[in-house]
């Protein structure tokens, strides 16, 4: 630390009890300077040679014929004014970085100027500054932190924004050029670690680009606000390193931060450290990890932080959301809530992610005019993936809440239902805990999660599973059971069955009784299966499969092979005595084509199946109802 020794004689201040403070002379004093409980007793020449506030105080205590002054607002209060005291005794006295700026205003109350005395205190105090402390990194700092308790003085002296001009030039100097102390506990970067050789074959340590990070986190949030932004204007450092300078300065002034959380102490003074950070965030993506921005999100929650600071967090998160976890966007429900879960922030960070490919500028145009032009979409395929499969595991999570309505679950499901996946195994994941927690869910609620699913894309694991998941409505069940013997069709080398005319004239004699029946037939479609009915139908459906020798292959009419098509029929009649819903299944997989109950794109009565399944992409109404 720099420091300063003034005056030549020895300090002959003494104090007497806790509030006296005397000069041992030969010479009685003949002033008293009071300040707050703190007495002085002291002599005017000395005083009066340097400072000319002291003059006109002790000129009007002499025409009153008193001997006290009363100083109650001197900045700095009784330490500082002793310095200065000293000072004008000749007395020894050491300025550092903590008390310079203490002394400096105060000596600017007093008056002790060079008009009064060439080499005045505060003449010396301006080289100090200029030539020491403003040089010295550390002692900067310090300087700073202690001029909050000076301000508004220390700012109009200057001294504050000087003191911060000093700093932003340091912490954007060349890292190569950095020769002086610093403090760095975190994590460094490999190369950082490592030891590089100069040209004179010096082996050096290599000043990792964000050194000057954790120093600056010591400094109260007003004034980091100044330097950071300082240190922005000069853009001399990269927007990662000042979002590494906002996240050190975060997880070091708010508690808990980095478990998603804040204890709890003085909500306002947290707020106003959450509001800066998002002020100062720069606009550039990537500049903060979206784990960060998340937690930021969580802890503006937590304070009540404004509208404004919230959607700006949202938006930006949305602008990276391909880069979180499930973990970083499980955010608690507002206080007084009965859901475990805030699910509309996440729905408006999936919408923000999305408005990236719907974003217009404004372009310059041939004869002077303006027009609006629509960029293609600049998210990417693997973007929107990562995001489906995110939000696949999210609803996976939420769902085990017995408090979730469905609406919510379908509602931030349906958002990502355009993005393809290869797979929908984390989808029926979500889909069985939410059905598996929340058992007295209507039907028509039910029906309506289950759409969400394409049962081509499961995989034989997850078949295997909902074949046997008597959770879920028939009519998913025999769409997973059928493609399923599709796709075993095509990796035998079989071709892809049609199913047999016989089948849809027997659809069509189900039309007929279902519309005449007393129950809804829609209703049966819903319902869920037993394990003896599950069995029964993966029995009857496996009958269906037919190889490269076997019907409607290699039958255009429909009418080869009669006795084989007459036992498939039987055996499914079989099947449709005990089960009504069966019968209206296949009269709305084959006998209605179109106008059936199903938004699958692969109908099971397909009249080319071949084609459906080697051209999945030409329909993307994925649904399983």
């Amino acid at each position: 630390m720099k420091f300063m020794k003034l005056g030549s004689k020895p300090d002959t201040f003494q104090a007497d009890g806790n509030n006296v403070r005397y000069v041992a002379s030969e010479l009685v004093s003949d002033i008293i300077i009071s300040i707050g409980d703190m007495k002085f007793y002291l002599h005017k020449f000395p005083l009066l040679s340097k400072s000319s506030h002291l003059q006109k105080l002790i000129s009007l205590s002499n025409e009153e014929n008193l001997d006290e002054v009363q100083i109650s607002d001197i900045p700095g209060g009784a330490s500082a004014f002793e310095i200065c005291a000293k000072f004008c005794y000749g007395m020894i006295v050491t300025l550092n970085a903590y008390n310079v700026i203490a002394t400096r205003c105060a000596a600017e109350y007093l008056g002790m100027h060079e008009t009064m005395e060439k080499g005045n205190l505060i003449y010396k105090i301006d080289v100090f500054l200029s030539s020491s402390i403003f040089r010295s990194w550390k002692d900067s700092i310090i300087l700073l932190q202690t001029s909050k308790s000076m301000l508004p003085l220390a700012e109009d002296l200057k001294v504050v924004s000087q003191c911060i001009e000093s700093i932003a030039n340091k912490a954007c100097v060349d890292v190569s050029k950095v020769d002086w102390s610093y403090t760095y506990n975190r994590k460094k970067l490999p190369k950082e670690n490592g030891i590089e050789a100069n040209q004179n074959g010096v082996r050096t340590r290599l000043v990792p680009k964000d050194w000057w990070v954790e120093d600056l986190c010591e400094l109260e949030v007003d004034l980091y606000k100044s330097v950071i932004a300082n240190i922005k204007s000069k853009a001399v450092q990269s927007n990662e390193v000042i979002g590494e300078a906002l996240k050190a300065y975060a997880y070091r002034r708010l508690p808990n931060f980095g478990k998603g959380m804040i204890q709890c102490g003085d909500v306002s003074k947290h707020r106003v450290i959450v509001e800066t950070i998002v002020w100062l965030l720069p606009t550039e993506k990537g500049s903060a990890s979206c784990r960060f921005l998340i937690k930021l999100l969580k802890a503006a929650i937590f304070v009540k932080s404004g509208d404004r600071t919230k959607e700006e967090l949202i938006r930006r998160i949305g602008q990276q959301l391909e880069e979180a976890s499930v973990t970083d966007i499980l955010i608690g429900a507002p206080e007084g809530d009965a859901k475990m879960y805030d699910v509309s922030i996440v729905q408006k960070i999936v919408r923000e992610f999305f408005m990236k490919d719907h974003n217009a500028e404004i372009e310059s145009v041939e004869g002077g005019e303006l027009e609006e032009i629509r960029k293609p979409g600049i998210l990417s395929d693997a973007s929107k993936l990562m995001v489906a499969k995110l939000i696949d595991g999210y609803i996976a999570e939420i769902a085990k809440d017995p408090n979730l309505p469905s609406s919510d679950f379908v509602d931030l499901a349906e958002l990502v239902s355009s993005i393809s996946r290869p797979a929908h195994d984390d989808l029926y994941r979500a889909i069985d805990t939410y059905l598996k927690e929340h058992p007295g869910i209507s039907k028509g609620e039910k029906k309506r999660i289950c759409k969400l699913m394409d049962c081509r894309k499961l995989s034989v694991d997850a078949c295997l599973h909902a074949v046997q998941n008597e959770r879920l409505p028939l009519r998913v069940v025999v769409q997973v059971l059928y493609f399923e013997q599709v796709r075993t069709a095509a990796s035998s080398g079989a071709s892809t069955p049609d199913i047999p005319k016989g089948i849809k004239d027997l659809n069509n004699e189900s039309n007929g009784s279902s519309r005449s029946g007393t129950t809804n037939p829609e209703d049966d479609l819903d319902a869920v299966a037993t394990a003896e009915e599950l069995k029964a139908l993966r029995k009857e459906l496996a009958s269906l499969r037919l190889s490269n020798n076997g019907v409607g292959n290699n039958d255009k009419d429909g009418d080869t092979k009669p006795n084989m098509d007459r036992a498939v029929i039987g055996k499914v009649k079989g099947l449709l005595k005990s089960k009504k819903s069966f019968i209206k299944l296949w009269a709305s997989k084959g006998g209605q084509g179109e106008n059936s109950g199903s938004d699958s794109s692969e109908s099971i009565s397909s009249a080319n199946p071949e084609e459906a399944k080697s051209t999945p992409s030409r329909n993307r109404r994925h649904s399983v109802s």
